[in-house]
C-alpha cells in the first residue's frame, strides 16, 4: 500500500515538473513573439514616419521624366525605352559613385531584419539608378513584410516591368534572338530570379549583335546556354574607353 501510494506521489511531483517546463516553454515562446511583434511595429512606426524618399535626377532628359512619372505612381511605360534612357543621361555617370557600396549594406540589412535601413538604402540606389531591379525587388518586398500594399504595389508593378522589357523581348536561346540588356547587371539579376548559377562567361557575335554568352546550371543540375544581346553595353564601353 505504501509502495502503491509513494509511486503516485512521484507520478503526481512528475507530472507538476513537465507541467512546469512545459509553461516555462509557453512563456517563452510568447514573449519572443511578443518581443518580435513589438520591433516589427517600431519598424513600421519609424518607417512611415520618416521622410525616406528617393532623390530625383535633376537633368531635363527623357530618363529623368520617367523617373518623376514612375515616382508618381504612374507605372505604364516603354521600359525598355527607359532603360535605354538612362545610358543616355548624364544620371548615368554619377551611377558609379556609391551603388555597389549600397547593394553590400542592403544583403547586411536584410539579414538584420532592419527594415528601416533596407528602404533607405534601397531608396538610395534608385537615387542613383532608378533602373536597378535588384533595388526594386529588395524595396517592394520589405513594403509587402511592412504591410505597406500601396508602395508594395507600385515598386513589385515597376520591377516586373523591368524584367518583362527584357524577358519578353528575344528568347535568349541564340544571339541573333538574346535578350536585351543595357548594364552587366541586368544579365546577373536575370541569372539570379532563374535560380540559375553561372559555369563561365564569353563574348559572342552574330550579324549585328554582340552578346554575352552564358553557360549556367539549373537548380536541378541541367546545363543551359543565355544570351544576352549586349550592343548597348559595349557601345556604352567603347565611349567610356575611346575604343
Amino acid at each position: 500500500m505504501y509502495e502503491k501510494l509513494r509511486r503516485e506521489k512521484l507520478f503526481f511531483i512528475f507530472g507538476m515538473y513537465c507541467y512546469i517546463i512545459l509553461l516555462a516553454i509557453k512563456q517563452c515562446i510568447m514573449t519572443k513573439t511578443i518581443i518580435y511583434t513589438a520591433f516589427l511595429f517600431f519598424q513600421i512606426f519609424t518607417c512611415f514616419g520618416q521622410d525616406t524618399i528617393v532623390k530625383l535626377p535633376e537633368f531635363n532628359d527623357k530618363y529623368s521624366g520617367y523617373v518623376k512619372q514612375l515616382e508618381d505612381g504612374k507605372t505604364n511605360i516603354d521600359y525598355t525605352d527607359f532603360r535605354n534612357s538612362f545610358l543616355e543621361s548624364k544620371q548615368f555617370g554619377l551611377k558609379s559613385t556609391n551603388y555597389d557600396a549600397l547593394k553590400k549594406q542592403v544583403y547586411a540589412a536584410v539579414d538584420k531584419e532592419n527594415f528601416k535601413e533596407v528602404i533607405r538604402l534601397t531608396k538610395a540606389m534608385l537615387s542613383l539608378d532608378y533602373t536597378s531591379m535588384f533595388a526594386h525587388k529588395y524595396l517592394q518586398q520589405t513594403y509587402k513584410i511592412l504591410g505597406d500594399s500601396k508602395n508594395n504595389v507600385k515598386y513589385h508593378d515597376i520591377e516586373f516591368g523591368l524584367l518583362n522589357s527584357i524577358l519578353k523581348n528575344g528568347d535568349g536561346r541564340t544571339c541573333e534572338t538574346g535578350w536585351h540588356v543595357t548594364q552587366i547587371e541586368e544579365e546577373y539579376f536575370i541569372l539570379y530570379i532563374l535560380g540559375d548559377r553561372l559555369q563561365s562567361q564569353s563574348i559572342n557575335s552574330s550579324g549585328k549583335n554582340t552578346c554575352d554568352k552564358m553557360e549556367v546550371k539549373t537548380e536541378t543540375g541541367e546545363k543551359k546556354i543565355y544570351y544576352f544581346e549586349a550592343n548597348k553595353v559595349f557601345e556604352m564601353e567603347r565611349k567610356m574607353f575611346g575604343n
